[in-house]
């Protein structure tokens, strides 16, 4: 989708439609805040009053109406869609009314470009970020492989209309929302993909597709690279596949030519890669297993915050992980009972293989550690107790250091992508005590989530460290008005948040 501002006035506008956000206690009549829609209302002969009248229109969120061929409008639609209390109105709701919006007009085939009237409470630049963000995801669906064309229609140009008579320039809102809601869907994409399709050599070709596009460094270790390097946790989990495992290196520098970054940090985003997870010997229940291609959420995430990152520039040093691999039962796969040795040193029993992810991120850790980072994020469809605990609506966090979950959390409610913090007391510890070995890759049926993060943790050391686990938001079981089933990229415009924040201090 093009997106560009454009300074015509709202006669003029001769797209396929015109989109306006209608805010509750707005009509064309006797809304302060609705100079927009009393010329709207002018131009289309009193139509627009009409539709208020007949209460088909009120701003309740996510109600809509459309008119057709009206009045002096070029446009051939004029689409009002209601976004609910105007007071307290913020970036997220900006982007989903928008997404719903487009969502829309995607089922019209007739559709192919569009203009939205950015109206004076929406007249800032997170705002119109969000406008970009929200269109360009809520236009995207699952139907990668549909052959009957069937696949949704898509808007190919949006044009942003200020209603003021000298707009603010959107320029540097456009180019921000373009790289935030371009890499959202390319992680999207990436867990729409069959697993047949993407194998871990799939999406490490792909990830270095991505940065040799962006100017980003690439490497993908192979598993005798892995071996050599003793990583015996991540080739553990690969032992009962076919598909050989990769652990991919995506390395961001900002500087150009003599210059320098202005700080010595190193950032590390590290994401769970597991391209199918069957759960192993300990195989999960047959029902939904099909769903189980996007336990690389948290890798494709770190992908697409990678590329976003090279294209916004924080001028901070940043290196993706993303350790990918299949979770397979056969004669060779790692058994409950057995232990290995990871990069660390540390030894794992490993009680059962379908806690698999924290097996491959301990060694992505203590192999981002090894390259000098100074923090390390991680972001992980871990747990179905996450799911249970906080649903589709938050991700979890813990870590080792306050200032970084601090620093997530801000950069999540600054897109949506919303976390809560969970705690790592001592006392969880002794749960995945081992008998055996250093450590047991699960404990009992309590603190699921908590437990996952804990054994992380031993591999963190003394470097400021953080858990996401994305398990319930990263995958949505249905659509949203904003935003299709399936695969949501949550993560990406997070990561990428708090990089540029970090990079701003």
């Amino acid at each position: 989708m093009k997106i560009v501002a454009n300074r015509t006035g709202l006669a003029e506008i001769n797209q396929d439609v015109l989109i306006v956000p209608v805010f509750e206690g707005e009509t064309p009549r006797d809304s302060e805040n609705a100079s927009g829609l009393a010329a709207l209302d002018h131009l289309t002969s009193g139509a627009v009053a009409a539709v208020f009248d007949a209460g088909e229109i009120t701003g309740k969120p996510d109600q809509w109406v459309m008119l057709h061929n009206v009045g002096q409008l070029s446009a051939k639609r004029l689409m009002l869609y209601g976004g609910g209390n105007r007071e307290g109105i913020d970036s997220t709701r900006v982007g989903r009314l928008v997404g719903a919006a487009v969502r829309l007009l995607t089922k019209n085939r007739g559709i192919r470009s569009a203009a939205f009237l950015v109206t004076r409470s929406l007249e800032i630049e997170s705002h119109v970020q969000a406008i970009v963000e929200g269109a360009l995801i809520g236009q995207v669906s699952g139907d990668l492989y549909r052959s009957n064309n069937e696949q949704v229609s898509k808007i190919e140009s949006l044009e942003l209309v200020s209603e003021l008579s000298e707009p603010p320039n959107f320029d540097r809102a456009i180019a921000s929302g373009l790289a935030m809601a371009e890499s959202t869907n390319l992680a999207r994409m990436l867990g729409y993909e069959p697993s047949n399709v993407l194998t871990p050599n799939e999406l490490a070709l792909r990830a270095q597709k991505m940065a040799e596009q962006e100017g980003l460094g690439f490497d993908a270790l192979t598993e005798d690279e892995m071996k050599l390097l003793g990583m015996g946790a991540l080739l553990a989990v690969s032992r009962g596949s076919n598909e050989p495992a990769r652990l991919i290196v995506i390395t961001y520098d900002p500087a150009r030519g003599e210059e320098k970054p202005q700080s010595s940090e190193l950032i590390a985003l590290v994401g769970k890669g597991i391209t199918f997870d069957s759960g192993g010997i300990s195989i999960k229940p047959a029902a939904k297993m099909e769903d189980m291609k996007y336990d690389m959420g948290g890798g494709a995430a770190v992908i697409g915050a990678m590329q976003a990152i090279a294209r916004l520039r924080p001028n901070v040093r940043v290196i993706g992980l993303v350790p990918a691999s299949e979770n397979l039962p056969s004669g060779r796969a790692v058994k409950p009972g057995d232990v290995v040795r990871s990069l660390s040193g540390k030894t794992i029993e490993v009680v059962n293989t379908d806690a698999e992810g924290r097996l491959i991120l301990a060694d992505a850790i203590t192999y981002a550690i090894r390259r000098g980072a100074t923090c390390v994020v991680d972001a992980a469809t871990l747990t179905g107790a996450c799911v249970i605990a906080l649903g589709e609506t938050r991700a979890a966090v813990m870590g080792t250091d306050q200032r970084l979950i601090d620093d997530l959390i801000a950069a999540g409610e600054q897109c949506g992508e919303r976390l809560w913090p969970l705690p790592l007391d001592t006392a969880y510890g002794e749960i995945i005590r081992s008998d055996i070995a250093d450590v047991k890759n699960v404990g009992n049926r309590t603190a699921g989530s908590i437990t996952a993060g804990y054994f992380l943790k031993h591999f963190a050391g003394s470097v400021p460290w953080a858990h996401m686990d994305i398990a319930g938001t990263a995958w949505f079981e249905k659509e949203r008005p904003y935003i299709a089933k399936g695969a949501t990229g949550f993560g990406v415009r997070l990561m990428t948040n708090f990089v540029l924040n970090r990079a701003a201090k």
